[in-house]
């Protein structure tokens, strides 16, 4: 059995035959751990996750390891606020995130633009546009209320995910980890 080290925070979930989903969690792992009490869970992970009887199941007393997918995070070096935020990432890296993933924003020092859980609407890695050479991406955040300007601090656009959890019968709690083999 290998050894597994916490990551972030540990997100509790009642459930029960309705679907119950958590806040968004940063990604910082590429696997989940989810264990349960009362009853066995059916979990689905992503972006706006409803669990159904038709997920994965983890059984009571039987915690489960499942694969989230890699970490995905950039570095930020430019933001355009306004009805949708657009991101520009630093010449020649690209973008890992995909159109309809969802991305948590953090700038160290300027709060005022971080944000979290939204969806990503478009990726530009066409060069020369408008005279820009980076690759940009546009998210699905309206940032217009934000009169401050981007200083280049340390910014990173992380991947983020909800995880939902539902019982066949009856109620408990799911216990949601992000996890690392050590």
């Amino acid at each position: 059995m290998a050894a597994l080290k916490p990551v972030g925070v540990n997100t509790t979930l009642s459930t029960s035959g309705t679907a119950s989903t958590s806040i968004p969690i940063a990604q910082q792992s590429d696997a989940i751990r989810v264990a349960c009490e009362g009853a066995g869970v059916h979990v689905k992970v992503g972006g706006d996750p409803v669990a159904t009887a038709l997920d994965y199941y983890v059984t009571t007393g039987e915690p489960e390891t499942i694969s989230i997918g890699p970490v995905q995070s950039q570095r930020v070096v430019g933001i355009t606020t306004g009805a949708t935020t657009t991101i520009d990432f630093p010449e020649g890296t690209g973008c890992p995130f995909a159109t309809g993933e969802y991305v948590s924003l953090t700038v160290d020092g300027q709060s005022t633009f971080d944000f979290s859980h939204k969806e990503i609407t478009s990726i530009d890695n066409t060069s020369n546009v408008g005279g820009y050479y980076n690759t940009r991406c546009v998210v699905n955040h309206d940032s217009s209320a934000v009169t401050a300007t981007f200083n280049g601090q340390s910014a990173t656009l992380r991947k983020s995910i909800k995880v939902s959890v539902v019982t066949n019968s009856g109620t408990g709690t799911a216990f949601i980890q992000q996890v690392q083999d050590s």
